[in-house]
């Protein structure tokens, strides 16, 4: 191994070793306080549930850990979104489980509460995934109802999900493990079947303080809506629990017994490992996100038995596309070529730029793979689409538009991992979230933005300095710096892979090591809902 290769090294499992600091921090929700609360009530938290009640010693993938970080700190901030949501497995069957973490402002729902909970949902919808709901909220945080509630993506969308799922087949089963209340109440009672705990569960419309308010009723929680009241008297619930645990164990019992699915039929044979050792990422991959490398050894350490074959490889040479396999699924791959390559003409072609030609080729890719049915994995390291008089003279734009209208139109499922750059149209057409991967995950050395930082920074001072010569003020070298080291500081968070984590731009950040579990696990939850329409691009120019 040479020195760079060592320095790489270094760099990335620093950056890995950061994620696991900021993983072990979230996942302490409310904190070790209010978890010592949580128990003294006999409850389990809301991670201590999900691990309970998936399959042990089974793969499994966590949704929007950093959902909400470094957000809402005047209100004390909202570890993971106040919900924790996996994919795994019950009962051998795979399912995605969504948590509310009570140690977390009561399981209040903040904005990205929501964004998070319809996240689940949709992957749930998109791939016809039995979902179960932990419920344990006091309902919409107040002080920002007016971001929660009322719009089409707010907390209304829930519940007609809710129905759209049941009249889908899709199974959904709720558990109510602690407060449930107003709006709130009807996400359980929406599912197919409802467990409540004894004593320490509840669901009502309005509790004990609020009927008292408004009717002048005097009553208690548990007479108004306890686990007794709602199972006995009105039938609001299905099963009554006698503790978390009880719940749980009820809700496995109901799963074991779901037939089996229709299958989409995506090719998968015996799951082998590369042959290359897949630690080497970390040195292949660069300290700096402009210096080049050769992504085939990348892909090398994330496919079978290290195993490709490439798509016209002599053509449109900075992009590579290959069949693979990945845990054995059939897949194609879209990946950015980081390192500067010659094309036919003996020209030189910038490594991470999408040339014309290599737009043309992925766009005939995606169509075979479409026509195959083999799912498509996307590998982004793109700084954008290639500028200038020769690249406009030549269709740039025209063969641009017809490779995002391919992604666009795709209808085997797509997945997403930036590993570095994911810079402007260059995310578009590499399948961005904008464009519906099933599942779409960054590396700890990923950047999102529209351009790179130094080119922004740059861009950003010129037009500050402008606005303030207009104010009549002079800007001077030093004041020049100020600004500038201010602008790249701002926008240097903006692209951290954990600012776009946080709102849920992308499912996660993950160790590069698990790439291959994130896409096993994805593609085996697409593999339920079978593809329903033909692959059709509608009207591109040629």
């Amino acid at each position: 191994m040479d020195i760079q290769f060592n320095k790489n090294e270094d760099h990335n499992k620093l950056l890995l070793s950061k994620l696991r600091r900021e993983f072990a921090k979230v996942s302490l929700g409310g904190g070790k306080d209010r978890i010592e609360k949580h128990h003294e009530k006999g409850k389990m938290t809301a991670r201590e549930r999900i691990d309970f009640i998936l399959d042990k010693k089974s793969d499994q993938i966590e949704i929007a850990t950093f959902a909400g970080r470094e957000m809402y700190e005047e209100h004390g901030g909202c570890p993971s979104g106040g919900v924790v949501v996996k994919i795994g497995y019950i009962k051998n069957k795979l399912c995605i489980v969504v948590a509310n973490d009570a140690t977390v402002k009561a399981g209040a729902w903040f904005p990205i509460t929501g964004k998070k909970n319809l996240r689940a949902q949709e992957i749930a919808l998109e791939n016809n995934l039995p979902i179960i709901y932990l419920v344990d909220s006091a309902g919409v945080f107040l002080p920002m109802q007016d971001e929660i509630f009322p719009d089409k993506e707010h907390f209304g969308r829930i519940f007609r999900n809710n129905a759209v799922m049941s009249s889908k087949g899709i199974t959904q089963i709720a558990a109510i493990m602690g407060s449930c209340v107003a709006g709130g109440a009807y996400l359980p009672i929406m599912s197919d079947e409802s467990i409540i705990v004894d004593k320490t569960g509840s669901i009502f419309l309005a509790g004990s303080y609020l009927v008292k308010a408004a009717i002048g009723e005097i009553i208690d929680n548990e007479t108004l809506g306890g686990a007794t009241t709602q199972t006995e008297i009105s039938g609001v619930c299905d099963y009554k629990a006698l503790d978390d645990k009880d719940a749980l164990n009820q809700i496995k019992f109901i799963i074991d017994k779901i037939g089996d699915y229709e299958k989409a039929g995506f090719n998968r044979e015996k799951p082998k490992k590369p042959k290359e050792d897949t630690e080497d990422i970390f040195g292949i991959l660069p300290e700096s996100r402009s210096d080049q490398y050769d992504m085939k050894e990348i892909i090398k350490r994330l496919v079978d038995e290290s195993d490709f074959q490439e798509y016209k490889a002599g053509y449109g040479k900075t992009l590579i596309c290959a069949y693979a396999r990945i845990d054995g699924w059939a897949v194609g791959i879209v990946a950015n070529q980081r390192k500067i390559v010659k094309n036919s003409k003996k020209e030189m072609q910038f490594g991470g730029v999408i040339y014309s030609d290599s737009a043309d080729k992925a766009t005939r890719f995606i169509a075979n793979c479409n026509q195959k049915k083999i799912p498509l994995v996307f590998l982004q390291d793109v700084t954008g689409f290639m500028v200038g008089s020769k690249s406009e003279h030549g269709g740039i734009i025209k063969d641009g538009a017809k490779m995002v209208n391919a992604v666009s139109n795709s209808v085997v499922p797509k997945f997403t991992i930036i590993i570095g750059n994911s810079y402007g149209a260059g995310n578009y057409a590499m399948c961005g979230k904008a464009y519906d991967p099933r599942l779409i995950v960054a590396w700890p050395s990923a950047e999102l933005a529209v351009m790179g930082g130094k080119q922004a920074a740059k861009v950003l001072l010129q037009i500050e300095t402008a606005a303030l010569k207009k104010k009549g003020e002079r800007i001077t070298k030093a004041k020049e710096q100020e600004i500038l080291d201010s602008i790249t500081n701002r926008y240097n968070k903006q692209i951290s892979p954990y600012y776009a984590a946080a709102r849920i731009w992308t499912d996660g950040i993950i160790n590069p090591l698990d790439t291959r579990k994130w896409i096993s696990i994805g593609i085996e939850a697409a593999n339920h809902a079978p593809i329903e329409k033909d692959f059709n691009m509608g009207v591109v120019q040629v």
